[in-house]
Protein backbone atom coordinates (compact mmCIF):
# COMPACT_ATOMS: atom_id res chain seq x y z
CA UNK A 1 0.00 0.00 0.00
CA UNK A 2 1.16 3.36 -1.01
CA UNK A 3 0.73 6.66 0.92
CA UNK A 4 -1.02 9.51 -0.71
CA UNK A 5 1.49 12.14 -1.92
CA UNK A 6 4.20 8.97 -1.52
CA UNK A 7 6.52 8.17 -4.31
CA UNK A 8 6.79 4.43 -5.58
CA UNK A 9 8.54 2.72 -8.07
CA UNK A 10 7.25 1.05 -11.51
CA UNK A 11 8.85 -1.72 -13.39
CA UNK A 12 9.88 -0.33 -16.92
CA UNK A 13 7.70 -2.44 -18.69
CA UNK A 14 4.37 -1.38 -17.06
CA UNK A 15 5.79 2.39 -16.62
CA UNK A 16 5.95 2.22 -20.83
CA UNK A 17 2.65 0.91 -20.74
CA UNK A 18 1.52 3.51 -18.26
CA UNK A 19 3.30 6.27 -19.94
CA UNK A 20 1.59 5.42 -23.29
CA UNK A 21 -2.04 5.29 -21.98
CA UNK A 22 -1.64 7.98 -19.94
CA UNK A 23 -0.26 10.49 -23.48
CA UNK A 24 -3.55 9.07 -24.83
CA UNK A 25 -5.54 10.68 -22.30
CA UNK A 26 -4.12 13.71 -22.70
CA UNK A 27 -4.17 13.71 -26.17
CA UNK A 28 -8.21 12.75 -25.52
CA UNK A 29 -9.01 15.12 -22.98
CA UNK A 30 -6.77 17.59 -24.94
CA UNK A 31 -9.13 17.19 -27.93
CA UNK A 32 -11.91 17.66 -26.00
CA UNK A 33 -10.98 20.89 -24.42
CA UNK A 34 -10.16 22.36 -28.23
CA UNK A 35 -13.27 21.51 -29.16
CA UNK A 36 -15.20 22.63 -26.59
CA UNK A 37 -13.01 26.36 -26.63
CA UNK A 38 -13.99 25.83 -30.55
CA UNK A 39 -17.88 25.39 -29.76
CA UNK A 40 -18.01 28.39 -27.49
CA UNK A 41 -15.87 30.87 -30.41
CA UNK A 42 -18.61 29.51 -32.51
CA UNK A 43 -21.43 30.26 -30.51
CA UNK A 44 -20.14 33.89 -29.96
CA UNK A 45 -19.56 34.08 -33.66
CA UNK A 46 -22.00 36.65 -34.20
CA UNK A 47 -23.21 38.10 -31.27
CA UNK A 48 -22.58 41.59 -29.73
CA UNK A 49 -19.24 41.95 -29.39
CA UNK A 50 -17.85 42.09 -25.72
CA UNK A 51 -18.31 39.31 -23.20
CA UNK A 52 -19.77 39.64 -19.36
CA UNK A 53 -17.27 38.95 -17.15
CA UNK A 54 -19.88 36.89 -15.35
CA UNK A 55 -22.00 33.96 -17.30
CA UNK A 56 -25.07 34.96 -14.62
CA UNK A 57 -25.10 38.05 -15.31
CA UNK A 58 -28.04 38.28 -17.29
CA UNK A 59 -29.89 36.37 -14.25
CA UNK A 60 -28.43 39.01 -12.10
CA UNK A 61 -29.32 42.09 -13.83
CA UNK A 62 -33.25 40.72 -13.59
CA UNK A 63 -33.39 41.76 -10.26
CA UNK A 64 -33.24 45.29 -11.27
CA UNK A 65 -36.00 47.40 -12.35
CA UNK A 66 -36.12 48.45 -16.10
CA UNK A 67 -36.81 51.90 -15.07
CA UNK A 68 -33.97 53.43 -12.60
CA UNK A 69 -34.54 57.34 -11.58
CA UNK A 70 -31.31 58.60 -10.42
CA UNK A 71 -31.74 60.41 -6.81
CA UNK A 72 -27.94 62.76 -7.10
CA UNK A 73 -26.81 64.85 -4.10
CA UNK A 74 -29.99 66.76 -2.88
CA UNK A 75 -32.97 66.18 -0.92
CA UNK A 76 -35.44 64.18 -2.73
CA UNK A 77 -38.81 63.05 -1.90
CA UNK A 78 -40.04 60.09 -4.25
CA UNK A 79 -43.15 58.96 -1.88
CA UNK A 80 -45.60 59.50 -4.11
CA UNK A 81 -47.66 56.38 -6.56
CA UNK A 82 -44.92 55.03 -9.29
CA UNK A 83 -45.41 52.57 -12.09
CA UNK A 84 -44.03 48.99 -11.08
CA UNK A 85 -40.33 48.44 -12.52
CA UNK A 86 -39.24 51.67 -11.39
CA UNK A 87 -36.68 51.85 -9.21
CA UNK A 88 -34.13 54.39 -7.58
CA UNK A 89 -30.28 54.62 -7.93
CA UNK A 90 -29.07 57.26 -5.26
CA UNK A 91 -25.92 58.23 -4.44
CA UNK A 92 -24.60 56.88 -0.65
CA UNK A 93 -21.64 58.21 -0.55
CA UNK A 94 -18.53 60.02 -2.42
CA UNK A 95 -15.25 58.97 -2.03
CA UNK A 96 -12.18 61.26 -2.77
CA UNK A 97 -8.93 59.85 -3.43
CA UNK A 98 -6.21 61.93 -1.80
CA UNK A 99 -2.78 61.06 -1.91
CA UNK A 100 -2.04 57.32 -0.28
CA UNK A 101 -5.87 58.33 1.75
CA UNK A 102 -9.41 57.50 0.77
CA UNK A 103 -12.06 60.27 2.16
CA UNK A 104 -15.72 59.03 2.39
CA UNK A 105 -18.24 61.43 2.27
CA UNK A 106 -21.58 59.93 3.34
CA UNK A 107 -24.94 61.15 1.64
CA UNK A 108 -25.61 64.58 3.56
CA UNK A 109 -29.31 65.02 2.06
CA UNK A 110 -32.46 63.19 3.05
CA UNK A 111 -33.79 60.44 0.53
CA UNK A 112 -37.73 59.62 1.25
CA UNK A 113 -38.96 56.81 -0.64
CA UNK A 114 -41.98 54.47 -0.77
CA UNK A 115 -41.42 51.49 1.32
CA UNK A 116 -40.24 48.23 -0.88
CA UNK A 117 -38.36 50.55 -3.48
CA UNK A 118 -35.83 48.60 -5.44
CA UNK A 119 -33.11 50.77 -4.38
CA UNK A 120 -29.74 51.12 -5.53
CA UNK A 121 -26.73 52.24 -4.13
CA UNK A 122 -24.42 54.31 -6.15
CA UNK A 123 -20.71 55.42 -4.54
CA UNK A 124 -19.03 58.26 -6.58
CA UNK A 125 -15.36 58.29 -6.93
CA UNK A 126 -13.33 61.35 -7.02
CA UNK A 127 -9.44 62.65 -7.27
CA UNK A 128 -8.20 65.18 -5.53
CA UNK A 129 -6.34 67.94 -7.85
CA UNK A 130 -3.84 68.75 -5.43
CA UNK A 131 -2.71 65.85 -4.17
CA UNK A 132 -3.07 62.56 -6.81
CA UNK A 133 -3.48 59.56 -5.75
CA UNK A 134 -0.75 56.83 -5.11
CA UNK A 135 -3.37 54.46 -6.38
CA UNK A 136 -2.02 51.67 -4.37
CA UNK A 137 -3.56 48.42 -3.43
CA UNK A 138 -4.16 50.15 0.24
CA UNK A 139 -6.92 52.38 -1.39
CA UNK A 140 -8.05 49.34 -3.65
CA UNK A 141 -8.58 47.94 -0.32
CA UNK A 142 -10.34 50.89 2.07
CA UNK A 143 -12.42 51.97 -1.17
CA UNK A 144 -13.65 48.46 -1.81
CA UNK A 145 -14.25 48.08 2.02
CA UNK A 146 -16.39 51.08 2.02
CA UNK A 147 -18.43 50.53 -1.13
CA UNK A 148 -19.09 46.81 -0.14
CA UNK A 149 -20.59 48.14 3.61
CA UNK A 150 -23.53 50.01 1.10
CA UNK A 151 -25.00 46.47 -0.34
CA UNK A 152 -26.27 45.86 3.76
CA UNK A 153 -28.35 49.16 3.59
CA UNK A 154 -32.22 48.62 3.93
CA UNK A 155 -33.57 48.44 0.73
CA UNK A 156 -30.36 47.91 -1.51
CA UNK A 157 -30.64 45.65 -4.27
CA UNK A 158 -27.50 45.85 -6.29
CA UNK A 159 -24.22 48.67 -5.89
CA UNK A 160 -23.16 51.02 -8.75
CA UNK A 161 -19.69 52.83 -8.96
CA UNK A 162 -19.14 56.21 -10.86
CA UNK A 163 -15.67 56.85 -12.09
CA UNK A 164 -14.52 58.63 -14.87
CA UNK A 165 -11.51 56.98 -14.40
CA UNK A 166 -8.60 58.47 -16.83
CA UNK A 167 -6.72 56.18 -19.05
CA UNK A 168 -3.82 56.06 -16.26
CA UNK A 169 -6.37 55.07 -13.43
CA UNK A 170 -7.87 51.86 -15.06
CA UNK A 171 -5.40 49.57 -13.98
CA UNK A 172 -6.59 50.54 -10.43
CA UNK A 173 -10.32 50.67 -11.19
CA UNK A 174 -10.03 47.23 -12.85
CA UNK A 175 -8.44 45.80 -9.51
CA UNK A 176 -11.11 48.05 -7.69
CA UNK A 177 -13.79 46.15 -9.28
CA UNK A 178 -12.45 43.18 -8.54
CA UNK A 179 -12.14 43.62 -5.13
CA UNK A 180 -15.42 44.99 -4.59
CA UNK A 181 -16.89 41.89 -6.53
CA UNK A 182 -15.29 39.20 -3.74
CA UNK A 183 -16.51 41.14 -1.02
CA UNK A 184 -20.25 41.43 -2.20
CA UNK A 185 -22.86 38.59 -1.97
CA UNK A 186 -22.13 36.29 -5.47
CA UNK A 187 -25.85 37.27 -6.31
CA UNK A 188 -25.47 41.32 -5.78
CA UNK A 189 -25.40 42.88 -9.62
CA UNK A 190 -22.82 45.15 -10.02
CA UNK A 191 -23.00 47.92 -11.71
CA UNK A 192 -20.94 50.76 -13.12
CA UNK A 193 -21.33 54.24 -14.85
CA UNK A 194 -19.47 54.59 -18.71
CA UNK A 195 -17.87 57.74 -20.47
CA UNK A 196 -19.88 56.82 -24.02
CA UNK A 197 -16.40 56.54 -25.37
CA UNK A 198 -15.85 53.99 -23.27
CA UNK A 199 -18.62 52.16 -24.94
CA UNK A 200 -18.20 53.44 -28.84
CA UNK A 201 -14.87 51.05 -29.37
CA UNK A 202 -13.03 50.87 -26.67
CA UNK A 203 -12.54 47.56 -25.54
CA UNK A 204 -11.13 47.74 -21.96
CA UNK A 205 -14.72 47.46 -20.21
CA UNK A 206 -14.30 43.42 -21.40
CA UNK A 207 -13.11 41.20 -18.90
CA UNK A 208 -13.99 43.46 -15.99
CA UNK A 209 -16.13 41.86 -12.80
CA UNK A 210 -19.26 43.68 -13.55
CA UNK A 211 -22.87 43.02 -14.97
CA UNK A 212 -23.68 46.16 -16.67
CA UNK A 213 -21.44 49.24 -17.35
CA UNK A 214 -24.20 52.25 -18.07
CA UNK A 215 -23.21 54.30 -20.78
CA UNK A 216 -23.78 58.02 -20.05
CA UNK A 217 -25.57 59.50 -23.19
CA UNK A 218 -25.38 63.30 -21.87
CA UNK A 219 -22.83 65.83 -21.08
CA UNK A 220 -21.04 64.13 -23.42
CA UNK A 221 -18.51 66.61 -24.43
CA UNK A 222 -16.56 66.33 -27.10
CA UNK A 223 -17.18 62.75 -27.97
CA UNK A 224 -21.01 64.18 -28.44
CA UNK A 225 -21.60 64.61 -32.05
CA UNK A 226 -19.77 61.09 -32.51
CA UNK A 227 -22.16 59.51 -30.27
CA UNK A 228 -25.50 60.71 -30.98
CA UNK A 229 -24.44 60.04 -35.02
CA UNK A 230 -23.72 56.56 -33.78
CA UNK A 231 -27.36 56.43 -32.26
CA UNK A 232 -29.22 58.23 -34.97
CA UNK A 233 -28.02 56.05 -37.14
CA UNK A 234 -29.11 53.04 -35.51
CA UNK A 235 -25.55 51.93 -34.31
CA UNK A 236 -24.97 50.51 -31.03
CA UNK A 237 -22.01 49.85 -28.69
CA UNK A 238 -19.26 47.67 -28.99
CA UNK A 239 -19.03 46.42 -25.76
CA UNK A 240 -21.65 43.40 -24.40
CA UNK A 241 -21.63 45.01 -20.98
CA UNK A 242 -22.71 48.25 -22.67
CA UNK A 243 -25.66 46.82 -23.97
CA UNK A 244 -27.84 46.29 -21.09
CA UNK A 245 -28.69 49.74 -19.80
CA UNK A 246 -28.30 53.46 -21.17
CA UNK A 247 -28.65 56.79 -18.92
CA UNK A 248 -30.26 59.54 -19.84
CA UNK A 249 -31.27 62.90 -19.14
CA UNK A 250 -34.80 64.90 -18.99
CA UNK A 251 -33.01 67.87 -20.25
CA UNK A 252 -31.20 66.25 -23.23
CA UNK A 253 -33.88 64.18 -25.36
CA UNK A 254 -31.87 61.77 -27.64
CA UNK A 255 -34.07 60.00 -30.71
CA UNK A 256 -33.71 56.95 -32.02
CA UNK A 257 -32.28 55.11 -28.07
CA UNK A 258 -31.82 51.30 -28.35
CA UNK A 259 -34.67 49.66 -27.39
CA UNK A 260 -35.24 47.27 -24.86
CA UNK A 261 -32.81 49.22 -22.50
CA UNK A 262 -33.05 49.45 -18.73
CA UNK A 263 -33.20 53.12 -18.72
CA UNK A 264 -31.34 54.86 -16.00
CA UNK A 265 -32.81 58.75 -15.95
CA UNK A 266 -31.75 61.72 -14.47
CA UNK A 267 -33.57 64.74 -13.94
CA UNK A 268 -31.63 68.00 -13.08
CA UNK A 269 -34.53 69.60 -11.52
CA UNK A 270 -35.75 66.94 -8.63
CA UNK A 271 -38.12 64.29 -9.00
CA UNK A 272 -41.73 64.52 -8.89
CA UNK A 273 -44.78 62.53 -9.56
CA UNK A 274 -45.28 64.71 -12.70
CA UNK A 275 -41.84 64.39 -13.25
CA UNK A 276 -42.50 60.59 -14.07
CA UNK A 277 -45.41 60.89 -15.85
CA UNK A 278 -43.73 63.17 -18.23
CA UNK A 279 -41.37 60.89 -18.99
CA UNK A 280 -44.20 58.03 -19.91
CA UNK A 281 -46.12 60.43 -21.87
CA UNK A 282 -42.89 61.09 -23.81
CA UNK A 283 -42.92 57.12 -24.83
CA UNK A 284 -40.23 56.79 -21.96
CA UNK A 285 -41.82 53.09 -19.86
CA UNK A 286 -40.67 50.83 -17.30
Amino acid sequence: MTAVGSWHFVPMKKFRIWFIAMIGVVAVATTILASSLGLRSAGLAGTSPGRHFRDDASAHLSLLPSMILWAWDRPEDLRFPVPKRVGVSFLAETLTLIGGAVQVKPRLHPLKVTPGTPLVACARIEVDARYPPTLTSDQVSATASSIARLGTLRGVIAIQVDFDATKSQRAFYAELLHELRRRLPPAMPLSITALASWCAGDPWLDGLPIDEAVPMIFRMGPDAPEVRLLVANGGDFTPGVCRESIGISTDEPISSLPTLRRRYIFNFGGWSQAAVRALIAEGIRP
